[in-house]
C-alpha cells in the first residue's frame, strides 16, 4: 500500500468519526440519506439520462441504495477500519488517484431536486472528496418529480428549464423566477442556449464569487450565492469579475449585504414616518457638541428646473433650505446630463458634498453603486420604494391629501359619480385612490369612483368627462402657478361650457423636509442610525412638508369641514385606513380596529369596493410608462426580467 495514501484514508477515517460523532449528539443521521427512501410513495414524473456531467461537490449528498451505506459517514468519509475490505480498496483508489493513472471512471449516479445520490463508486466519490474535489464527473440519471403546486416542485422545474439552457448545477435560488432573472442579468434572451465558452466564463467568474460570499454566508446561512450575486449585478457587470480577486470582491459584497439579505429574508420596510422630536436628551445634546455644525450639500437633478414642475418644486425646497441653513450649509447643483446619474454623484462628491439629494427615482441604482463605493455620503433618493444600504429614501404621503380630497368631492358630487386619474400603478398609488374612495364614502355612502389612468390613455380626462363626470381629481403637480389651468391642478368641479373649477389644490413644502433632514445630521439622530439599517422617510401633514389649498369656490361649511381634516391630520389625530375596508370583490380587508402598518398601505396592490376600474396589467400601459412601473410597480416582482447587456462575452 502507498504510505501517502494510507496516510490519506486514516485523516479521512478521522473526518468521518468526527461527523458521525456530532451527528449522533445532535441526534442526526450519521449516515449518508438514501434516495431509495426519500422518494418510497413519492409520484413520479419519470426520468431523464443526462449523461457525463461534472457536478459539484456539496451537491453529493447520499446514496441511492442503503447497500454500503454504513461504510460512509454523512460527508462521504469512511467508518471502516483501514484493516477491512472497505479500506484496502479505498486506499487502492486513492493509490490510484495520486499515480498517473488517476481514476479515470465516473461514478454513476441519480439526481432527485437537485441533489445527487451515488449508485456506483461510493469509494471513488470518498477518496476525491477527501481532497476537496470541487467537482466529480458522473454519469446521471434524473428522476424528476410530478408536477405539484409544491413551491420546491415548481422550483424544481424552473431548474430543469434553466438547466436545459446552461447545463450548470450548482445555482439555487428560493424565489421563483430568479433562474429567469440571472439568464436576463447574465444578457441572455429567455431561450438562448449557453455555448461552452459561456460556461466556461461564467463557472470561473462564479467559482471567484462564492469565494467572497463564503465570509458573508455565516451571517445568513439560508441565502445562496446564487441570490447573492444576482443583488451584486444590479450593481457591477459580471465582466468584472475578471479583474478582481476574492478579497477585492469582498468589500463589495460586504457593503450591499444588509440589502440582500434584507431581500431574501422577511423584514419590513423601516418607515420613519414624523422628523425628529424638537426635545433633546442631555445625552444627545453633548453628542451635538461634538458634531461638525455645516456640511457640504449637493442636489441632483434629472431634469432641467424650467421645464420640469417635479424638478423646479426641490429647486425651491433648495433655495429654502439655503435661506433658512446659512452659513451651516454649502449647497451645489449637479446636472445628470443623458441620465449619468452616477456621474453626477461621482462629481458632486469630488466638490466636497457629503449629504446628497437624489431627486427622481430613476437615480435608486446610481445611489446604490454610490453608497458601496462611497460609504462616507449620505445619500437619499426621493422615492417610495424599499431603502437600501447606505441610501435612504423619502416621500411624502401624499394619501393623506387624496382622503381630504375625497371628502370635498363626496359633498360636492351629490348623487353623481366622481372621476379619479392616476399616473402609474406603483408602490403608493393604489393607497391614495383608496384614501380618495373612503373620504367620498365617509361623506356620501353611496359615492362611485370611476378610475382612469394616465398611463393607459392618452386623454384619461376626456373619457371621464364624456361618461358624465362633473367632479374628479386629476393628477396632481407639486405646486400651483399662475396660468395653469385647474385640469391639473388637483381636485375641481366642471362648470358651465367645460369650464373647471378648483376645488381642492395639494402643496408640498420639500424645503421644509431638506430642513429636517439636515437638523437629524446636526443633531446626531441620522448617526443614530446604523448604515446597515436604513429607513424611508415617509413623512405626512404632520411634518408640515404636505398639505392642501383649499378654493374658495367650496361652501364655507363644506370648507370648513377641509380646514378640520387638516387640523386633524397635522395634528396626528387621523388615519384614512382606520376603517372597516372592503375590496372591489366585497372581501374584508380591514376590520377598523387595527391600524395599517406604513408597509402595508405603501404596498397597496388592491381598490375598495366602491371603485370603477382596475390596477392595468403591464402589458396594458403606453411604452413610455414602462420604465417606471418596471422600477417602483406595486407588481413589479411578477414581471418577466429584461434582458441586459451581454456579459459573459
Amino acid at each position: 500500500m502507498s504510505t501517502e495514501a494510507v496516510e490519506q484514508y486514516n485523516t479521512a477515517l478521522k473526518a468521518g468519526q468526527k461527523f458521525y460523532k456530532n451527528a449522533v449528539a445532535s441526534g442526526t443521521d450519521p449516515y449518508p440519506p438514501v434516495l431509495d427512501e426519500l422518494i418510497e410513495g413519492v409520484s413520479l414524473a419519470g426520468q431523464a439520462d443526462l449523461g457525463l456531467v461534472s457536478i459539484p461537490s456539496e451537491l453529493l449528498v447520499g446514496t441511492k441504495s442503503a447497500g454500503r451505506v454504513f461504510a460512509l459517514a454523512g460527508n462521504f468519509m469512511p467508518l471502516l477500519p483501514l484493516a477491512s475490505e472497505f479500506g484496502s480498496k479505498w486506499v487502492s483508489l486513492c493509490s490510484a488517484h495520486l499515480s498517473d493513472e488517476g481514476i479515470r471512471d465516473p461514478i454513476r449516479c441519480y439526481e432527485y431536486l437537485g441533489r445527487f445520490y451515488v449508485q456506483e463508486g461510493n469509494k471513488r466519490a470518498s477518496v476525491l472528496l477527501s481532497y476537496d474535489a470541487p467537482s466529480l464527473p458522473a454519469i446521471v440519471t434524473r428522476l424528476i418529480p410530478r408536477y405539484s403546486e409544491e413551491p420546491q416542485v415548481q422550483l424544481y422545474y424552473e431548474f430543469m428549464a434553466f438547466y436545459a439552457l446552461s447545463r450548470l448545477y450548482g445555482l439555487s435560488f428560493n424565489r421563483s423566477g430568479d433562474y429567469a432573472r440571472l439568464q436576463a442579468a447574465l444578457g441572455f434572451a429567455p431561450d438562448h442556449v449557453w455555448t461552452e465558452d459561456e460556461r466556461r466564463r461564467f463557472s470561473s467568474g462564479f467559482t471567484l464569487f462564492k469565494s467572497a460570499f463564503a465570509r458573508c454566508s455565516p451571517r445568513n446561512p439560508e441565502i445562496t450565492a446564487a441570490e447573492a450575486l444576482l443583488e451584486w449585478l444590479a450593481l457591477y457587470p459580471f465582466s468584472s469579475l475578471r479583474d478582481l480577486t476574492a478579497a477585492q470582491l469582498y468589500p463589495q459584497l460586504d457593503a450591499i449585504w444588509p440589502d440582500i439579505a434584507a431581500k431574501y429574508g422577511s423584514s419590513a420596510i423601516p418607515v420613519s414616518t414624523l422628523p425628529e422630536a424638537k426635545g433633546q436628551s442631555v445625552l444627545k445634546k453633548l453628542k451635538r457638541i461634538a458634531l461638525a455644525d455645516h456640511i457640504d450639500i449637493a442636489f441632483i437633478y434629472a431634469f432641467d428646473p424650467e421645464t420640469s414642475a417635479w424638478t423646479r418644486a426641490h429647486d425651491e425646497g433648495r433655495r429654502y433650505l439655503e435661506s433658512v441653513m446659512g452659513d451651516q450649509v454649502t449647497v451645489q447643483v449637479q446636472h445628470a446630463y443623458n441620465h449619468d446619474y452616477l456621474g453626477a454623484i461621482e462629481k458632486a462628491a469630488e466638490s466636497g458634498a457629503r449629504l446628497i439629494f437624489a431627486t427622481t427615482p430613476a437615480m435608486i441604482a446610481a445611489c446604490r453603486k454610490a453608497a458601496s463605493l462611497h460609504p462616507e455620503l449620505k445619500i437619499l433618493c426621493c422615492a417610495l420604494s424599499k431603502p437600501y444600504t447606505g441610501v435612504r429614501m423619502y416621500h411624502t404621503r401624499s394619501y393623506e391629501i387624496k382622503f381630504i380630497a375625497g371628502v370635498m368631492a363626496g359633498v360636492m358630487a351629490g348623487r353623481e359619480p366622481i372621476g379619479y386619474v392616476a399616473n402609474y400603478p406603483i408602490l403608493g398609488v393604489p393607497a391614495e385612490i383608496n384614501a380618495f374612495a373612503l373620504g367620498a364614502k365617509s361623506v356620501n355612502p353611496k359615492a362611485k369612483v370611476l378610475l382612469r389612468w394616465t398611463c393607459v390613455s392618452p386623454d384619461p380626462v376626456r373619457e371621464l368627462m364624456e361618461s358624465g363626470v362633473k367632479v374628479l381629481s386629476n393628477r396632481d403637480v407639486i405646486r400651483p402657478e399662475s396660468g395653469r389651468s385647474a385640469l391639473e391642478l388637483g381636485t375641481y368641479m366642471i362648470g358651465d361650457e367645460d369650464t373647471p373649477i378648483s376645488l381642492l389644490t395639494p402643496i408640498w413644502h420639500w424645503g421644509k423636509l431638506y430642513e429636517q433632514i439636515v437638523h437629524s445630521v446636526f443633531s446626531g439622530a441620522w448617526a443614530d442610525i446604523e448604515r446597515s439599517k436604513s429607513i424611508h422617510y415617509w413623512w405626512g401633514m404632520d411634518s408640515g412638508v404636505i398639505d392642501v389649498k383649499l378654493s374658495d369656490a367650496l361652501p364655507s361649511a363644506v370648507r370648513g369641514l377641509g380646514n378640520l381634516l387638516r387640523r386633524n391630520f397635522a395634528a396626528g389625530s387621523v388615519s384614512p385606513f382606520r376603517t372597516e375596508m372592503l375590496d372591489q370583490s366585497g372581501a374584508q380587508r380591514t376590520d377598523g380596529e387595527v391600524a395599517l402598518t406604513p408597509e402595508q398601505v405603501m404596498r397597496m396592490d388592491w381598490l375598495c369596493d366602491n371603485v370603477q376600474g382596475e390596477i392595468p396589467a403591464f402589458d396594458k400601459l403606453l411604452p413610455m410608462s414602462r420604465e417606471t412601473v418596471r422600477l417602483l410597480g406595486v407588481y413589479k416582482d411578477e414581471l418577466p426580467p429584461v434582458q441586459e447587456v451581454p456579459q459573459l462575452q
